[in-house]
Order: C-alpha cells, then structure tokens, then sequence
C-alpha cells in the first residue's frame, strides 16, 4: 500500500506513519514545517516535504490519512480529493487497526499520554508484551510506537479531540480526567462529558472500565460492578489507592492499596508528585492483565517518563530545568504543585505559551490563577495552531489577572535576554504549542561552557 499523512507531523500522525512504514508500506507526507520530529522520520526513510504543492504529490496513492487540523483549503487535500484517493482521519486508522485485538484505551483531558506510556512499559517489562500507539515519544522505547505482533494486547491513547476516541471499541478502558476543554469543538462541558459517555458505553462486554473516583461516568456502561474499578491518589474511597506516599530526593516512593490487597513501597524514579495517580492507574491495569508484583514494581521502577512530561533538561545543584506539555489549568496547578513538593525552598521561574485563543478566552482566570504560586511569570504569545485570531484575546488577557508584580510578557527572542536575569532555582517551560523548539537553546543558556 501506499499512504500518504496530511500532517504528518503530528504526534499521532507520526506514529501510525512509522507503524506502517515498519510494516513494510510506502510512506510518505507533508507538514507546514520541519521539526525535530519530521526530521526523524526522515531519518528513518519516511519522505517528508513542507510546501503545500500538489506538484509534489507522489504518483501513487492507495490512501491518505489526514488529521482534523489540516485546513479544508489545503491545497494539496483539495488535489488528493480530486483524484479521488481513499482518504480517512488519522481516528478512524487507528479504530480499524484496533479491531480484533485486546485494545486498552486510555483517555482524559490530561494524563492520559503518560499512564497509556506507563501501561505499555509495563506489559512490555512483562510477558504479556503489547503494541502501542501513544501520544508522546516513551523514553523507554525513545518512540511513540512499539509493535509486538505476537501480543494480544495493543495500547492506544484515546483522544477526545473532535471525538475521535469514539472509534475505538475497548476491551479495557481508562478515563484519567474529564475536565472541561476543547470548548471550541463540543461547545459545553456537558456535551464534552456526553462524549466520555459514548465512549466508556463502547467497551467490549467482557471488558473493563477503570476510571478515577468521582467522575461522573461510573453509570454509563452496561457492565456489571465486578468489571468497573476506580482509583485515586487522594482519600481512602476507591479500590485502587496509594498510601503512605514519601520523597527521597527526586523519587517518590508509596504503598499501593488494591482490592486484593497491599503492595509495599513501590519506586517512582525521578518524577512528579502527580505521578503517583498516573501509576496507580497504571498499576491497575497492569494487575488486570495479570502482572505479578515483581513486575509491576520492576516496571514503575524503570519508567522513564516521556518527553515533555515533567521532563528534566538540567538537574543540578545551581539549578533545575524542567519542560511540560501543560496547557490547561489543572495540568499547570499540577506541575507547579510537584515542584513546590520537591523543591520548596527554591526560587520558581515559570515561562508559559498558551494554546489556542479559544482556550485563551475559556480559561484566563484559570490560567492566571493555576500560574498565580510561581515566583516570576513569563507569557509568550498565543500559539495559534489551527485557529484564526479572536479580536481582543492574547496572553495579555491571562497576564491582566495575575495578582503580583513579577509578571513579563515577551517574545521568544526577549525571553532568551530576561531569563537570566531572573536567577531561577526552578525553571518550568509550559505549553503545547511551539515552545519546545526554544528549549535547547534554554538549556544552552543555563548550562556552563565546557559542560
């Protein structure tokens, strides 16, 4: 076969392109600029241009895979259609690669990359195995892909953006979070919860549903109560919970509480406090698939994390660099609750780029008041992605409701002046948009010549 990605680039896109260039098809694809990511593909064999030119369209094309994000005026989507190609979201290939498999989907409006990378680690540290599609690139597996075509299982991050994940039919189903978001797509949180309520009503049968506790989804599958488990990382009211949690440098230690009992002083190396509920869901996947305690504490202990999510880029006395995919407000107040937990005596510097002005204008009190902790603030400009601009909407607005002095708002190209100016102990850079392209030349800045 012979597919062609319209955004390739994209973290799924990537990974379903790499999944069937593996297999051995022709691969090839377009995105409206190079990144670290695009560059690997290309370094993997995967053709990759970045002008919108029908002229450079392959010859042959059996399929095209696109994502929502790719505008209808795309020019090269607007040829594909006229030579009447195949074409499918990126939401349906995956639903359709899924199928006959024992699919664990793991979805929420955040956590959900780094439990579905989690979940995968574990299998794969284990004799299950698994493939895997995931929302992030696994340090462990330094991808956002594996392939086991000998397991049963395969792992999916299931994305509620323009309810794609309602393609998918799981066997096991993980709900991390259903906080509103994406207003742009559903309009209200209730038709954003209604969505999560299709999706938990598609789970197979005999399948299972583990959802955080308090979640407003328990009543929305068939299943009978032996098949529907809840965790938490705060209180005792769950079935999975963790217990007598504790620090010891970086790492986080902490007991897990689950139906059949107590599993003892279980190993984080090197992470966030909000980890732990990301491991205990984990965990309670891993534990339905059979995982021994050996393995489930082999495996937390050896997680490396994934990049962009609480991702350490200097860790030194002097100072700590830590980079974060955060873009909504609980995600923010998370990230900076963890760090105030691991380093409380030092000084907090936060730079973040808010996503999207739809979100901007939805969550300005939120983002202020999820940022308000830090010690200095920095705002860059909003990273517009698939958005046109919304007349009176820019960081300004977030920035106008930050109740303290230390606040800046600068461009890219300011902030590598104002950083250092700063002294930071903590350096946290927040966002989704573009804002990773600045971070070696961040971690540049801070780390000494010679070093």
């Amino acid at each position: 076969m012979n597919y062609y990605f319209l955004g390739i680039g994209g973290i799924g896109m990537s990974a379903l392109a790499r999944f069937f260039h593996q297999r051995g098809d022709n691969v090839s694809g377009y995105d409206r600029t190079p990144s670290p990511l695009t560059r690997q593909l290309e370094r993997e064999g995967i053709a990759v241009h970045y002008d919108d030119n029908p002229d450079l369209l392959p010859q042959t094309v059996d399929m095209v895979v696109y994502t929502p994000a790719v505008p209808d005026d795309n020019a090269e989507m607007s040829a594909l259609r006229r030579r009447g190609v195949t074409m499918r979201k990126r939401a349906e290939v995956l639903g359709e690669l899924t199928r006959g498999k024992c699919c664990i989907a793991v979805a929420g409006t955040h956590g959900k990359t780094t439990v579905s990378s989690m979940i995968a680690h574990l299998l794969r540290q284990s004799d299950e195995g698994c493939s895997a599609f995931l929302g992030g690139i696994s340090k462990n597996f330094d991808s956002n892909i594996v392939v086991d075509a000998d397991s049963r299982y395969i792992v999916v991050e299931a994305d509620e953006y323009d309810r794609s994940f309602l393609q998918l039919h799981p066997h096991i189903a993980v709900v991390t979070a259903t906080d509103a978001d994406h207003l742009d797509i559903y309009g209200t949180h209730e038709h954003l919860l209604d969505a999560f309520r299709q999706f938990v009503s598609q789970i197979d049968a005999d399948g299972r549903l583990i959802v955080k506790e308090g979640l407003p989804l328990d009543d929305n599958t068939s299943l009978p109560r032996q098949r529907r488990s809840n965790y938490t990382a705060n209180g005792i009211e769950a079935d999975y919970y963790p217990w007598n949690v504790r620090r010891y440098g970086g790492d986080i230690y902490f007991d897990l509480r689950t139906p059949r009992g107590v599993i003892y002083d279980l190993h984080l190396s090197h992470t966030a406090l909000y980890n732990v509920e990301n491991a205990v869901a984990a965990s309670a996947v891993a534990l339905e698939c059979g995982l021994t305690e050996h393995q489930l504490r082999y495996g937390l202990k050896s997680f490396l994390g994934v990049r962009r999510r609480f991702d350490y880029r200097i860790d030194s006395k002097e100072m700590v660099y830590i980079d974060d995919y955060a873009h909504h407000p609980q995600e923010i107040e998370a990230v900076i609750d963890s760090v105030r937990y691991l380093y409380p005596d030092r000084r907090l510097v936060v730079v973040f780029q808010p996503h999207l002005y739809s979100r901007t204008r939805d969550f300005a009190a939120q983002f202020a008041a999820a940022l308000q902790p830090a010690d200095e603030i920095i705002l860059l400009p909003v990273y517009p992605a698939r958005e046109e601009p919304i007349a009176g909407v820019s960081s300004h607005l977030i920035l106008h409701q930050i109740d303290k002095m230390s606040k800046y708002y600068c461009t890219a190209q300011q902030l590598m002046e104002l950083l250092p100016a700063l002294y930071p102990g903590v350096l946290l850079t927040l966002g989704a948009g573009d804002i990773d392209r600045l971070v070696p030349d961040i971690q540049q800045l801070f780390t000494p010549s010679g070093a």
